[in-house]
């Protein structure tokens, strides 16, 4: 039944949008009661265990990239507890659809870093996936796959599957139309999607203040009718807290969720970006105290779930399991020149056949 118009004018609704945060920047516990799991070492090691894992590899990945052995490559670098947070928080069974700095989530989900590697030296089998099989590949065009998530929760809906597609996307993709589109259907058919937008304030070069007059990127989802809050995107507790919460709403018929993490980019924005041509390093310095590995390691040296011997253990592990991926991605055969030409068309056009001879040509005299 359609709503009938007030009678009179005045407030006819209010909306607000709620943040939290349990951890300061020094790992001070802030709000309370924490999470029951708080105090958890089997649930908290591992949530730490996969950003130390994602940070090394980012390092690793930008040598590489530096070195010519990678393509142009994204830095995860301070956001890598958003990704953990929410893959920690799915099921096995529901759908992860990426942007370009999700590594943590895909790292948690069984994804390899030498299918990262792969990705990343422009060989598409990185996106052939062994574990996460259903997963989507990396979207490089900022915002388009929001499309895509909002489809995988319809085809969820029309098979009555208690599953969730969770998307990942910069503030810079919600000033897209896509974001929109996807946020209103999945608003109207009351879908089980969960966007997770990771405010790091900058889309490239522009800071989130100049493409958007909204004092939160939340807020946006209130017109398509989604609830939505803001989180310490630097906070893993809060944010798995509200993670999980939101994903098992979406799970069990309770609608689409829109979740701001709000972050830094500490990094350029790929490696063919100079971020200082745009912002200040000392802005970017004063950030660094948010650090989000930082902060959650303090929280378990107090805690005593965790000690420097520990930690440095732990580094020295994950350094081995990226070498060892280093080393089988640089082992990995290349692929033969035809193969960018296969699967695309049924019968190759007459136009990309000349091209193909010429590739062959090439590589038999190469």
């Amino acid at each position: 039944m359609r709503k009938s118009p007030p009678e009179r004018s005045g407030t006819v609704a209010r909306f607000e949008v709620n943040f939290t945060r349990y951890l300061d920047a020094n790992g001070k516990v802030v709000s309370t009661p924490l999470p029951r799991w708080a105090n958890d070492p089997e649930v908290l090691l591992p949530l730490y265990r996969t950003m130390v894992q994602t940070r090394t590899f980012d390092t690793t990945a930008l040598n590489l990239q530096r070195t010519g052995r990678l393509g142009t490559y994204a830095s995860s670098l301070g956001q890598e507890a958003i990704g953990t947070a929410i893959a920690s928080s799915m099921w096995t069974e529901d759908v992860l659809v990426p942007s370009y700095r999700e590594f943590s989530a895909q790292l948690w989900r069984g994804v390899t870093m030498t299918e990262l590697f792969l990705l990343w030296g422009g060989d598409e089998r990185g996106s052939d996936y062994q574990g996460p099989r259903e997963d989507f590949p990396v979207s490089i065009p900022v915002g388009s796959h929001a499309c895509h998530a909002t489809g995988v929760a319809y085809a969820f809906k029309m098979r009555r599957q208690k599953r969730v597609a969770v998307c990942c996307l910069g503030d810079g993709a919600t000033s897209k139309g896509d974001f929109y589109e996807s946020l209103n259907a999945a608003g109207a058919w009351h879908l089980p999607v969960i966007f997770v937008v990771s405010n790091n304030q900058w889309a490239i070069s522009v800071p989130v203040e100049k493409q958007t007059a909204a004092q939160t990127l939340a807020q946006k989802a209130i017109a398509a009718g989604v609830t939505n809050e803001q989180v310490d995107g630097n906070d893993v507790i809060a944010l798995r807290t509200v993670a999980e919460r939101a994903i098992d709403e979406a799970r069990f018929g309770e609608g689409p969720r829109l979740i701001e993490a709000l972050t830094y980019r500490l990094s350029d924005h790929t490696t063919a970006d100079d971020a200082s041509r745009y912002r200040d390093e000392s802005e970017v310095e004063l950030q660094r105290a948010n650090d989000p590995i930082n902060r959650l390691k303090t929280y378990l040296i107090k805690s005593r779930m965790w000690s420097d011997q520990d930690d440095q253990k732990l580094n020295q592990e994950c350094k081995q399991k990226v070498e060892e991926a280093v080393k089988q991605y640089l082992a990995t055969p290349k692929q033969p020149s035809q193969a960018m030409f296969d699967y695309l068309y049924e019968e190759l056009p007459v136009s990309l056949q000349h091209q193909l001879d010429a590739a062959l040509i090439s590589e038999d005299h190469g």
